[in-house]
């Protein structure tokens, strides 16, 4: 069957394969299906070309300085260094000060890199409307998921760039790009709908993680939390199908090891817990701090009147002037994350500035116009800071036997879950890179504090940051900031069932039950509202014994949560949220008892597809 189905899509067009599947008369859910698994397999094999892209400009450039071996050979270089330099100032000026310059070359590639990546931005790439995670996330809840899918293969080329110059940002980011951008490309040379096109969007991010970590259960979650907003069981078997895929031929052709070699994990003694608390109050502050960086960097940029394309030869010198000192910093550091999980002797000292200059720099990076991500940056920063924390705690705890990789792991899913804002994401990469259940007890203490921390220190995640300078808010893959610009007034229901307080409750279970209604203003003699009786109202009289003579008036509401006409649905919809109800009484502004209208969640989604349309009309005529 699956040759078959390859062979249809090699000799048939896009056009004439939609032909197809009309005259095969599949289910939606089996063509979505059959689609979303093209999908993962086709974002499974982008982001093993991204990886060996980038992987060989970085070894080109670098020498493997990201390997021990490369570190050696790194220090070996900084030696031969101040020997020419003696060398020049005492004896042979022009023939030592050739040799001194080609030394000191591998720190500009981070200069050259970003001259290059500038030009492909300005000349190739230009103006985005949307950029980065936060730019699927904008698309997915405003645009239909639909992407500018051309321009992958030059993003692609441009992040591949940024990576292997050694510029601070990860290959994370990029690879859900990857994937997010052909499950685009899928639905929209299929001609699919809005709803289908944002679900195969969010099956091209899940195989994009599920690739790049070998951790489908991870791109499944990151991509219902993140893109969708929301963990729809309608999505999910579409979405796990596409990190399925991804994963299988991930593991075919690299074999099943995870993105890291994690070591055997061993709870000591109960006594380690208040640590790991602390840990995930260190990883708060940072990833509070991380967001924050981001915000102040990309304003420095933005009102630096520089050329587009020489902003990144900027960020470019800050990686080499720290990257001189820090090498580890330059490129992914994955080699350095494997090496404090396998406890290779890292000082105190080194590790925490490891950890401070990736936050640091990838914020720099980023904003100068480098191409990647800040996810693996976040994995970086929290491995060193968890591995610095452990040390310090097995020096003043000697008699727990402390592992500080242990604190290490557990701090990169804390410094991730609290810059993300995605704690069911953090905690299945760990799981997925452990297959080990003993870590739940540490991990559940430090990803939790460090995501109240984070998000009490800063409401928006890394990527909803960028989202919110525009005036985007999302809340469940929905933008409620376009919620603004709706009245109560245009949405809500004029045409009303009520009921009367002298009513019986056998009239009110006929009414609730023939209209399918859950609840129902109640209204006195003179027509003003006195309250609302619930289903919840007549399943309480019914568990207490009370006979069914109570009239409506005795059993209904009388507290009530009202809504203005004059009113934004935002403000509505956050008095729903108080109590979780489904509807809300409308009242005139001068007289709260008398009924005007009813506004229930169905008009509010209305009332959302409306600001939606008119925004994108907008947005269609700005470009």
């Amino acid at each position: 069957m699956l040759p078959y189905i390859w062979t249809k899509i090699r000799l048939f067009s896009f056009g004439k394969i939609i032909r197809w599947l009309n005259r095969q008369q599949f289910s939606e859910s089996v063509a979505l299906a059959v689609i979303a698994i093209f999908v993962g397999l086709a974002s499974g094999i982008g982001v093993w070309l991204f990886k060996q892209l980038f992987n060989v400009i970085f070894q080109y450039a670098f020498e493997g300085i990201d390997t021990p071996l490369g570190l050696l050979h790194h220090k070996k270089i900084i030696l031969h260094v101040i020997d020419d330099l003696v060398h020049w100032i005492e004896f042979d000026r022009m023939g030592s000060i050739l040799g001194l310059v080609g030394n000191w070359m591998i720190y500009l590639v981070p200069v050259i890199g970003g001259l290059v990546v500038g030009l492909i931005s300005h000349f190739f790439i230009g103006k985005e409307r949307y950029q980065g995670i936060a730019g699927i996330m904008e698309s997915v809840a405003l645009g239909g998921g639909r992407l500018p899918y051309r321009k992958i293969p030059v993003k692609t080329v441009a992040s591949a760039l940024s990576i292997g110059s050694g510029a601070s940002v990860g290959p994370a980011d990029p690879s859900l790009q990857i994937g997010a951008y052909l499950g685009s490309m899928f639905g929209q040379l299929l001609r699919l709908s809005d709803e289908r096109i944002r679900t195969l969007v969010a099956s091209g991010v899940a195989g994009g993680i599920a690739a790049a970590f070998n951790a489908p259960i991870t791109g499944i979650f990151f991509a219902l939390e993140i893109i969708i907003g929301d963990l729809r069981v309608n999505a999910f078997g579409i979405v796990a199908l596409a990190a399925v895929a991804a994963s299988v031929f991930t593991q075919a052709v690299s074999g099943a090891n995870p993105a890291f070699h994690i070591p055997a994990y061993t709870f000591n003694s109960v006594w380690e817990l208040p640590l790991y608390f602390g840990l995930g109050v260190l990883s708060g502050l940072s990833a509070a701090f991380y967001i924050r960086l981001h915000h102040f960097t990309r304003d420095i940029f933005d009102t630096w009147n520089a050329p587009r394309w020489f902003k990144p030869v900027a960020a470019g010198l800050a990686v080499s002037l720290v990257g001189i000192y820090l090498p580890q910093v330059l490129g992914t550091g994955y080699a350095t994350i494997g090496n404090i999980l396998d406890g290779k002797p890292l000082s105190v000292t080194l590790l925490l500035s490891l950890a401070l200059s990736r936050l640091v720099l990838t914020p720099i990076c980023i904003s100068g116009g480098f191409h990647g991500g800040v996810f693996a940056p976040a994995l970086f920063s929290g491995a060193s800071l968890g591995g610095a924390y452990g040390l310090v705690a097995k020096q003043v705890f000697p008699s727990l036997n402390i592992s500080p990789p242990a604190f290490a792991m557990v701090g990169m899913a804390a410094v991730l879950a609290g810059t993300i804002h995605a704690p069911i994401t953090s905690f299945m990469l760990l799981f997925e890179m452990t297959h080990d259940y003993r870590i739940i007890l540490p991990l559940i203490a430090a990803v939790n504090v460090s995501l109240f921390l984070s998000w009490h220190l800063q409401h928006d995640s890394v990527y909803t940051l960028g989202l919110a300078r525009k005036g985007i808010r999302l809340q469940r893959g929905r933008d409620v900031g376009v919620l603004e610009t709706i009245t109560v007034d245009k949405v809500m229901e004029t045409e009303i069932d009520t009921l009367r307080e002298s009513d019986s409750l056998t009239v009110a279970i006929d009414l609730l039950m023939q209209k399918r209604y859950h609840c129902l203003p109640v209204l006195n003699d003179d027509g003003e509202l006195t309250g609302i009786i619930t289903v919840q109202d007549i399943d309480r009289i019914q568990s207490d014994g009370s006979d069914m003579m109570h009239t409506v008036g005795e059993v209904c509401t009388r507290e009530l949560l009202l809504a203005y006409p004059d009113e934004t649905i935002r403000a509505a919809l956050r008095r729903i949220g108080v109590r979780n109800v489904s509807q809300l009484p409308v009242v005139a502004r001068d007289n709260s008892r008398r009924l005007v209208g009813l506004l229930r969640n169905t008009d509010i989604a209305r009332a959302y597809d409306l600001a939606v349309t008119r925004r994108a009309a907008i947005r269609h005529r700005a470009y």
